[in-house]
């Protein structure tokens, strides 16, 4: 009987009667047919269009035969290193080996190799030769230049060029590989197709290209920032899939070539993509080891655009989905609501409606759709545009629309919401239907931090907004009757954040009466302009100097002083307040955020049994009551 899953193994394909596959698609993911997960809809459009596809899921990268058991594929291996880079898969922001893989069996970890993508086409290289390899995904998308690595410290070549692959696939690739399977098809050798959007190629000779943007090459950034941060800000520029130009990078003796970015999916378009045959779960064969954790968080949830103008600089959506939001239709949405329902685990909540940012449902002006999105210009940064379209109308129909379903109990948000986008719609319809029906208790936003020039380095608004908010959604539940409460956000150690900041945002926090659970240190991954911030220590958008904490010793400061209730952050944030000349933030006054052990043994005992036994979980009741 024919597997309704895409072939695993050889056997799965002469279940089909397939002599061969068109493709083979390597993966550092476990095998989960399900629409948030990208090689079920590269695999699945391919499908839609005739080609036949085989999965080989998170292979012995050491043993050439794992790379071997379709036999040679008409048309080429499709490599991929899963949902996430696999360096940020395997390693914290410390550089510490983490220990679960959420995209692996049962969640084990070292199911695939650091660097995937390159050690899985260099083996397919060994094994077959001179075969066509296409990379795409996330790993492949955000290393698709010469681009810093935090965990080498160093600056690599194009994934490209490093792994010998044939093309390259950036951003989210439907268009692209269509177009590419249609070129094989036709016989077309890979090393001439050089005309499609959203791809990468290298050549020797640039004297075939017109009209392109060529920018510092891979030995220059490798040696200077300035030109690093050059580089960088002309990448950003032209991710624009109506006016961009093709860039060029020299790698030695090639040149890596970018096309524009493809054009964005039509409504039409995406519904048909997530109306693809996807089974929505893990293929069978991992039932034994308990399943893929990463489904778990996905399983019964709806995504409902791509893309997200929110740019925010320590995000790389921007330079991976792009700017422009791309949604689907209610009708896709609700029809996949109803399968959802038919799941025997579906226990009646739909678990999240959103996508990168969950409030933005259409593009932020017109404009967008003919010319792409302003160039040096952002649409809620630092202020929100005079062009932005702001409305909720459309999202609020749809989730009315969802909670209507039967057997349907509830529909939550758990998507990032822009805050800034809630403040600025005078229609406070959303807030009050968000705080009706779609938290449970807790909303997560996240401002991130407080000081002006931290917020300005990361593309986020003024924390008077965020305080704005946070009044509001204080009224709402109020007049709803409600007893609901904000977690906020927020990033350590991001460039530009000095001690002094981060003691600005901890004598902000005790203001307020919240101290977070989780504190998320700054994580240079490749693709953002924080990264490149982070690297050269200069803001690429205006090469101005900025100061970048990159030792131990401030990182762990900066982080301690946003828990600085905690024990075993004392010696640390003294440490940090003693070397600012803070002292006035040391001892019993109302404002202070620590007392003077050192000088007070009762007041030291008294620190201990009230201080470090309290909860740092987010305490609403706490935050809500500072702030009358």
């Amino acid at each position: 009987m024919k597997s309704e899953f895409l072939p695993m193994c050889k056997k799965d394909m002469e279940l089909r009667n397939w002599e061969a596959v068109d493709f083979v698609f390597v993966s550092g993911d476990a095998y989960v047919d399900h629409p948030s997960f990208g090689v079920a809809i590269i695999a699945r459009t391919l499908e839609r269009y005739g080609y036949k596809i085989g999965i080989i899921a998170q292979p012995d990268w050491k043993d050439n035969k794992a790379f071997g058991i379709y036999g040679r594929p008409k048309l080429g291996f499709l490599v991929a290193a899963g949902n996430m880079d696999s360096m940020v898969n395997h390693y914290t922001v410390n550089k510490k080996r983490r220990k679960k893989d959420s995209y692996s069996p049962g969640g084990e970890m070292g199911k695939r190799p650091d660097r995937a993508t390159i050690v899985y086409c260099n083996k397919i290289r060994e094994v077959y030769g001179d075969i066509t390899i296409i990379i795409g995904g996330i790993e492949a998308s955000l290393r698709r230049f010469a681009h810093y690595d935090y965990w080498e410290e160093r600056v690599r070549n194009s994934i490209l060029t490093d792994s010998s692959a044939d093309l390259l696939i950036y951003g989210m690739g439907e268009k692209p590989i269509i177009e590419i399977a249609e070129c094989l098809n036709m016989g077309m050798e890979a090393k001439y197709i050089r005309h499609i959007n959203g791809t990468c190629y290298t050549l020797n000779d640039i004297n075939e290209i017109y009209d392109y943007i060529e920018i510092e090459s891979a030995s220059e950034v490798k040696i200077d920032k300035n030109s690093y941060a050059k580089a960088f800000k002309k990448q950003y520029e032209e991710q624009n899939p109506f006016l961009g130009k093709p860039l060029v990078q020299k790698h030695d003796q090639a040149y890596l070539v970018q096309n524009p970015p493809s054009k964005p999916l039509t409504q039409l378009e995406l519904d048909d993509v997530y109306e693809l045959p996807y089974q929505r779960k893990a293929h069978p064969i991992y039932d034994k080891f308990g399943g893929i954790p990463a489904l778990e968080e996905v399983e019964f949830s709806l995504l409902s655009a791509r893309g997200c103008y929110g740019g925010c600089s320590f995000c790389a959506i921007t330079f991976h989905q792009g700017r422009i939001i791309q949604s689907r239709s209610h009708e896709s949405l609700v029809d996949e609501a109803k399968k959802l329902i038919e799941s025997d685990n579906f226990k009646g909540y739909i678990h999240d409606v959103g996508g990168p940012t969950a409030n933005f449902r259409k593009p932020s002006c017109e404009k967008q759709l003919k010319y792409g999105a302003c160039k040096n210009k952002q649409c809620l940064f630092p202020k929100p545009c005079e062009n932005l379209e702001v409305d909720h109308q459309d999202y609020i129909v749809l989730l009315r629309k969802l909670r209507k379903i039967p057997k349907v109990k509830k529909v939550f948000i758990r998507s990032g919401i822009r805050y800034d986008y809630v403040v600025a719609d005078k229609n406070k319809q959303f807030l009050k239907e968000l705080c009706e029906h779609h938290i449970s208790g807790l909303l997560k936003v996240a401002p991130e931090h407080v000081d002006p020039q931290v917020l300005k380095l990361m593309g986020k608004p003024d924390v008077k907004v965020f305080d704005k908010f946070a009044l509001e959604y204080e009224k709402m539940n109020k007049k709803i009757e409600k007893e609901q409460y904000l977690v906020p956000y927020l990033i350590s150690s991001h460039p530009g954040s000095t001690l002094k900041s981060a003691i600005k945002l901890a004598c902000y926090l005790k203001k307020i009466g919240y101290i977070p659970e989780q504190v998320q240190d700054f994580y240079p991954t490749p693709g953002t302009i924080s990264s490149a911030m982070y690297y050269t220590e200069l803001n690429p958008i205006t090469m101005e100097k900025i100061y970048v904490p990159k030792t131990k010793e401030e990182k762990h400061m900066q982080r301690a002083l946003l828990q600085f209730n905690r024990r075993e952050n004392y010696k640390l944030v003294r440490e940090a307040l003693e070397k600012e000349n803070r002292y006035d933030l040391i001892g019993n006054k109302k404002e202070c955020l620590i007392i003077d052990r050192e000088n007070s043994q009762s007041n030291n005992l008294k620190y201990n049994n009230k201080m470090s036994n309290k909860k740092s979980r987010t305490k609403g009741k706490s935050f809500r009551k500072k702030r009358k």
